[in-house]
């Protein structure tokens, strides 16, 4: 784990492309994917090496949480920024258990 801080979202972002990880990934029902790159990983493809939690306002609909992910082969790394509670109801629960059990241990 990392365990640098950030002051911001935008910062923390721009640190992990610093360091290899490129890839901007979204949620798709019941993977993972990047259009620029067209990949896409399943939840048993993929390791969370860190997730971020970023409260930027006193309104809780402005939480974020940000995924630092990592293919298993190594091949693709990436973030995943996601407004968590958002999407909860469009994904499959086997990629929700994944990324609950990291939003939970967030910071």
């Amino acid at each position: 784990m990392h365990m640098k801080t950030f002051d911001n979202l935008l910062e923390a972002i721009d640190h992990f492309k610093s360091i290899g990880y490129t890839m901007d990934f979204n949620l798709a029902f019941d993977k993972l994917i990047c259009t620029e790159n067209i990949v896409r990983l399943h939840p048993e493809k993929f390791e969370i090496i860190e997730s971020i939690r970023f409260d930027e306002n006193t309104d809780p609909a402005e939480e974020s949480i940000m995924y630092v992910l990592e293919s298993r082969d190594g091949k693709f790394k990436g973030t995943m920024v996601s407004a968590f509670g958002t999407y909860a109801d469009d994904i499959s629960k086997e990629l929700l258990d994944k990324l609950s059990f990291h939003h939970n241990s967030a910071n």
